[in-house]
């Protein structure tokens, strides 16, 4: 009689483990579409307050193809030779 009693504790402990298990395993797949969205749209805010509202937008007012020279390079040449600047090599044999 003590037989039968331990095997049915032992099976009620392992259905109970298995339902515990596929109802975990339910409520993961259930819930995980919403988790990710959670996520997605927690990380849009911080990169959103890291790079701004729009990055595509830019800041500057003028048209776009425009060409705007910040600064001109210096006229001066410190070489007057028009071929280029000599360098010295060895041939490895």
């Amino acid at each position: 009689m003590e037989k039968i009693f331990y095997s049915m504790a032992f099976l009620k402990t392992i259905l109970i483990i298995l339902l515990v298990y596929y109802g975990v395993k339910f409520l993961v797949k259930l819930l995980s579409p919403y988790f990710m969205r959670y996520i997605a749209r927690k990380a849009n805010e911080k990169f959103g307050k890291v790079f701004g509202t729009n990055p595509n937008m830019s800041t500057n007012k003028e048209k776009e193809g425009s060409v705007s020279i910040d600064k001109m390079p210096g006229s001066n040449s410190k070489t007057t030779n028009p071929v280029g600047e000599y360098v010295d090599y060895e041939e490895v044999e």
